[in-house]
């Protein structure tokens, strides 16, 4: 059954998109890269159109969703459009634990070693720490079986989920369904954001902004969804996914688009305020998603992602 909760509704723009994240490069990412990472060529020859399109969305590991959500009445519920996506937007793809096609969005956030992507905690969370990568690459704007830039893979130990995500799970742990991969270089030794450029990741922002520019892959499609929408305030009343969330009306994000970034217009292109997951794991209707509140845990893990600390991981 639906549970009752509560939306706070903002009239005006945001006026917190001034604040952004920036870091000084550290000395370890300033030598070259070797001419191509040897798993990129095995990736891009496994990963054809075929299976790219056959994947299927990442689950929640077995966990259940405790209620439905969606449009409230009367609720505009602006359009989404197939088109051929940005270079900065694009989808992961790896296999499970018993050989399925699996797939979720994420985004190339800027980064001093050039190499992130921003995507969902409960898309990654299977894969940090000493866990092995299961044909784990990540394809800058992916669409009709292309590969533009190549794929990138993952980098071993390159998976960064909070702690605390963990800890809790994927429900009560709403708060923190957020994570980010270090790739390595795709098959012509190119570094991911020398390529594709990034988006300026944003901490403590608050909860409205307007425009936003929602990207996601739906599963099984051949193109990516965008839609324009805005982001206000949800406060959750219920006690398995507890925490204030980011919301956003945007018709036909199905499976597969979890991890999509929400941007808003930057200086020079564009910055993420969010991504889809958190409320029950990032909402249970095509109308309506939800992201955790990008704060001082995203930073911090932005941080130990960029400096190399080595990641949390599943608990023994």
């Amino acid at each position: 059954m639906r549970q009752v909760l509560i939306v706070r509704r903002a009239a005006a723009f945001t006026a917190a998109l001034a604040l952004g994240v920036a870091l000084a490069a550290p000395a370890a990412f300033a030598g070259a890269l070797p001419a191509g990472h040897p798993a990129a060529a095995e990736l891009g020859a496994y990963w054809t159109a075929a299976r790219m399109a056959a994947a299927l969305p990442a689950d929640a590991e077995g966990e259940t969703q405790p209620s439905a959500d969606g449009p409230q009445p009367g609720e505009y519920i602006p359009p989404s459009r197939s088109f051929d996506g940005i270079p900065q937007a694009g989808a992961f793809f790896w296999t499970d634990a018993n050989g399925t096609g699996r797939t979720c969005s994420g985004s190339v956030v800027r980064s001093p070693g050039r190499d992130l992507v921003l995507g969902a905690g409960h898309c990654l969370k299977g894969y940090s720490g000493t866990s092995p990568a299961r044909r784990l690459g990540f394809v800058p704007q992916y669409h009709d079986g292309l590969k533009p830039f190549g794929i990138f893979p993952v980098a071993e130990d390159g998976v960064y989920v909070a702690r605390e995500y963990y800890d809790l799970g994927a429900h009560a742990g709403a708060a923190y369904d957020f994570g980010f991969a270090v790739t390595a270089p795709n098959q012509d030794g190119e570094r991911l954001e020398e390529v594709t450029g990034g988006v300026q990741l944003l901490t403590d922002t608050g909860y409205f902004h307007a425009p936003v520019r929602m990207i996601g892959y739906p599963a099984g499609a051949e193109k990516p969804l965008g839609c324009w929408s805005w982001t206000t305030e949800w406060a959750s009343d219920d006690p398995a996914d507890p925490g204030t969330f980011p919301r956003i009306a945007c018709d036909g994000f199905t499976g597969g688009t979890s991890g999509g970034p929400m941007l808003v217009p930057w200086p020079g292109g564009w910055a993420v305020v969010g991504v889809i997951g958190g409320y029950h794991t990032g909402g249970n209707t095509p109308q309506v998603s939800y992201s955790a509140y990008f704060g001082s845990a995203t930073l911090a893990l932005y941080r130990a992602a960029v400096t190399g600390t080595p990641p949390a991981g599943p608990a023994a």
